[in-house]
């Protein structure tokens, strides 16, 4: 689960990591009526979107009186932002956070997540921070990893974060200190990731958290029902939505190539193969191992009614609890039922591979089964080409 800027800081801020004063507004008169109340001569007026890079889309704008703030919003509201993470048609803006701006002397960067390798959490710094801070980002090198030990971040570590920042050893231990209970949140909340960018030190000498993200895992949501309310469902697009209901791990990509597959692993390297091939994902499907037929006919039926899917492309490798023939019978039942024409490219191995593709041809599924994955992505990148 996404949650918002203003969203994230406000749970950070239970923690000890302080932010700027403000307020979540959905017209412009409240931005400027946030703006007077708030006090000050400068504001930040900011997007409330799930994701990021919004000050180079118009997302984030710094203001300096509360007429420039309702001038903010009015631009802002209502548009759709286009950034990297939103794909081609943006996310429109329902709401803005109007805070205090702050006098920064220096931006950092700064992250919370689980290093797989590691098998543990781990707290990434970067020496810089705010705007297109990902160029600098892309190479591990650009950060530092602030050790912890079973009574927090290790001394030596915070010495080594001061030199690396090239910072006062009292600054240091401020950063170290506010890193530390953003990774207590990070643990307690079941978060995925927490981003600081940028983290800021203030020339009054305060750390403070100028932008937050935190994603939450939804597997882990039955321990936090406190945090539901917080769920914002018109950021996620009713394919999403819907999958969720039928328990389907789905997401939208910007093609014209359904995909629908067995196993998380095989779903991105389908989506890495039609890519190679010269077509274009329309989406992540991987259905769950318990998946019945109707949950199965369910994922189809997302593909079914998606305009720009040309082809839907099936990559069934049977085994364990679920098998190729339960996803021939969730192909063909929807298929019977609503005498879709749309073309199926079909690829299987494993338990019930020749009963799954026995069904299809019985039932009369317009399919093309194939005797290899790359025979598969293959027809389905020619077919989308021409349809």
């Amino acid at each position: 689960m996404n949650l918002h800027e203003y969203q994230a800081k406000a749970l950070l801020r239970e923690y000890g990591m302080p932010s700027p004063q403000g307020g979540v507004v959905s017209t412009p008169d409240e931005a400027a009526a946030q703006a007077k109340a708030l006090g000050g001569d400068s504001w930040a007026v900011k997007a409330q979107i799930h994701a990021g890079a919004r000050a180079q889309a118009g997302g984030v704008r710094l203001v300096s009186s509360p007429e420039d703030a309702a001038a903010a919003a009015r631009d802002m509201l209502g548009k759709h932002i286009v950034t990297a993470q939103t794909g081609p048609e943006g996310i429109a803006v329902k709401s803005v956070y109007v805070e205090m701006a702050r006098n920064v002397a220096k931006e950092i960067y700064a992250a919370i997540l689980v290093e797989r390798k590691k098998a543990s959490v781990v707290v990434l710094i970067g020496r810089e921070g705010g705007k297109g801070v990902e160029r600098t980002l892309a190479r591990r090198e650009t950060l530092f990893e602030l050790p912890f030990g079973p009574n927090g971040a290790e001394q030596t570590g915070i010495t080594e974060l001061a030199e690396f920042l090239s910072i006062q050893q009292d600054q240091a231990e401020k950063v170290a200190d506010k890193l530390t209970q953003a990774r207590r949140a990070f643990i307690e909340l079941d978060a995925r990731l927490i981003e600081i960018n940028p983290l800021a030190l203030t020339a009054e000498g305060d750390v403070e958290a100028l932008d937050a993200k935190m994603i939450i895992d939804d597997n882990a949501m039955w321990r936090h029902p406190e945090l539901e309310e917080l769920r914002d469902e018109d950021e996620t697009h009713p394919q999403e939505r819907a999958a969720d209901r039928f328990e389907i791990n789905y997401a939208r990509a910007d093609g014209d190539i359904g995909i629908l597959t067995m196993g998380a692993g095989l779903g991105l390297a389908t989506m890495d193969m039609v890519i190679d091939g010269g077509g274009r994902p329309a989406n992540f499907m991987d259905v769950r191992p318990m998946a019945t037929r109707e949950q199965v006919a369910e994922g189809v039926k997302l593909l079914l009614d998606d305009e720009r899917v040309k082809v839907i492309l099936v990559m069934a490798v049977g085994g364990g609890l679920l098998h190729c023939d339960t996803i021939a019978e969730g192909l063909s039942s929807l298929f019977r039922k609503t005498g879709a024409t749309k073309p199926v490219v079909y690829y299987a191995a494993g338990t019930g591979k020749e009963i799954s593709e026995m069904t299809l041809k019985n039932q009369g599924v317009p399919v093309a089964i194939t005797a290899s994955m790359e025979e598969a992505v293959e027809e389905a990148v020619r077919i989308a080409s021409v349809v």
